[in-house]
């Protein structure tokens, strides 16, 4: 009886010569047939800094703004189709690439001239409307999350993908323009209403979707052999120069991937927590976490054949242990049959009972929200699925700032799940006093409601008084992010009076005399 060996270095030589086989088609079929000089070339055409660009790029910003501010998302992709960001930004991917530092030079010139006049034309847009309120457009990018992150990384391949392959156009630049536009038009929101919130999450979202297109589109190029002998000769500076650009464009995409992949890893302990509180037979229906709030709110539906009394708190226990942050946990549990079939049909009805909950209480809140401010139903704006509501009052006889607060903190009590905004008019803002050194309990009072009537206003406040007292209000409102005019007289300790900047009075004009 005979045996065949078998030698294991077969198999190693096997693997060996496949990926062999897979790099020399790779570099002759795929790398060898891209003329990489006549995209360099083409690539640089595209990047320059001229009048077309900055027309277009400001025509798609405004168009943007205003697809934001109506809430249309029709309007906004509309200001993608005419978008030429892609050009310059692909021209960095590329430069970084090759190395090559004049072409990464020219591209960030114009993307930096590019985005200071597409900010700047969106502020004085939102400074000549009417309509200055936080839609559920903008709201939607404020933040960077994982789906954005995505959008950009997907759009960022079929982009360079199609510029190496000769295959660009109008289709492909909507798709870079669909992570960048929009987010920088709500940065010239932020700016034009001093909201410092949607300001620095735009900016945020915009500059890691930029980084994430650029490296892709440098990676790509590397890739498909785009090399440094591509371009002129380098001296030793241009090139740490480069690595100093590369290092200090990974440190906000770096930040942003740091919190999508804590929040992407804490979602998924929620979705464990929620699971192992139940057994083998319950069926998670929905879930909704919400991260901006403290603690962390948990909303989830759980389709189990036995109901259990304590599982909001044993869930908001193991969640909080696992993720290392307090959580909230609100559970609503529908008791069902134990077939698959019973929890399917029961799954179906939970979701459509809960959508008709969700539509009639925003549509009762809405209407208790217009009552208070005056106004009718179609000026109340609530976006369902964000859970947020927002109504600009009309002055009310006898009504002060304070009265409106009331007004907001008692409706939001009422709806705990809900973001309720209601937008004061400008009425004379309290006088903050001290007592010696220290303020007082009803200044600090009056503190906190000039920050709430600064934030929903978005208008800058200018404080008189003591030299001493005026430092120290503007040094509280400035940590909570409110525009400041300091107009301080005298020495010492005193009260200090507050009021709504003028139209010409910026916070630009703070002289501190």
């Amino acid at each position: 009886m005979s045996e065949t060996a078998t030698d294991p270095a077969n198999g190693t030589n096997g693997f060996r010569d496949v990926v062999y086989s897979w790099l020399h088609w790779w570099r002759t079929d795929v790398v060898g047939t891209v003329n990489q000089a006549e995209v360099i070339a083409r690539r640089r055409e595209e990047c320059g800094l001229s009048a077309r660009y900055l027309l277009m790029l400001a025509m798609s910003a405004g168009i943007a703004i205003l697809g934001l501010l109506l809430s249309s998302p029709a309007v906004v992709i509309g200001a993608m189709l005419l978008s030429p960001l892609m050009g310059p930004i692909m021209g960095a991917g590329f430069g970084l690439a090759i190395g090559d530092f004049r072409w990464i030079k020219q591209s960030s010139r114009s993307l930096v001239v590019g985005t200071l006049l597409s900010v700047g034309f969106c502020a004085l847009v939102v400074m000549l409307s009417p309509l200055q309120t936080v839609t559920s457009e903008i709201a939607a990018r404020t933040k960077p999350n994982l789906f954005d992150l995505l959008v950009a990384l997907f759009s960022a391949i079929a982009g360079a993908y199609a510029m190496i392959r000769g295959r660009e156009g109008t289709v492909v630049g909507v798709a870079i323009a669909t992570a960048l536009m929009p987010p920088l038009a709500v940065v010239g929101f932020g700016l034009a209403t001093f909201n410092w919130t949607v300001f620095s999450g735009a900016l945020m979202l915009f500059v890691t979707n930029l980084m994430t297109i650029a490296f892709t589109a440098a990676v790509m190029a590397r890739l498909y052999g785009f090399r440094t002998t591509l371009s002129d000769r380098q001296t030793q500076f241009q090139t740490v120069l480069i690595i100093a650009a590369f290092v200090a464009l990974a440190i906000p995409l770096g930040i942003s991937l740091r919190q999508i992949a804590w929040e992407s890893n804490a979602t998924r302990q929620i979705n464990a927590a929620v699971a192992d509180a139940f057994d083998d037979r319950a069926r998670l229906s929905q879930i909704d976490v919400n991260y901006n709030t403290q603690p962390i709110q948990v909303s989830a539906t759980v389709l189990t054949p036995e109901l259990k009394s304590d599982a909001e708190r044993v869930i908001a226990r193991a969640t909080s242990r696992r993720i290392g942050a307090p959580v909230e946990v609100k559970l609503t549990q529908y008791r069902v049959g134990t077939d698959a079939q019973a929890a399917e049909v029961a799954q179906l009805a939970a979701v459509q009972a809960q959508r008709e909950a969700d539509l009639q209480r925003a549509e009762e809140l809405a209407e208790r929200l217009a009552l208070v401010a005056g106004v009718p139903d179609s000026e109340v704006l609530v976006d369902r699925e964000r859970r947020r509501a927002t109504v600009r009052a009309k002055p009310l006889d006898g009504a002060s700032l304070g009265a409106y607060f009331e007004l907001e903190r008692r409706i939001s009590g009422q709806e705990p799940e809900w973001t309720v905004q209601l937008v004061p008019p400008a009425r004379p803002l309290p006088p903050i006093a001290f007592e010696d050194d220290a303020m007082t309990d009803r200044g600090a009072e009056a503190l906190a409601l000039t920050v709430w009537a600064a934030e929903r206003i978005g208008a800058p406040v200018v404080i008189s008084g003591p030299t001493d007292a005026v430092e120290a209000v503007r040094a509280a409102l400035a940590a909570k992010g409110v525009a400041v005019i300091a107009r301080p007289k005298g020495s010492g300790y005193g009260e200090v009076t507050l009021r709504w900047a003028a139209p010409d009075e910026s916070p630009s004009a703070d002289t501190g005399e």
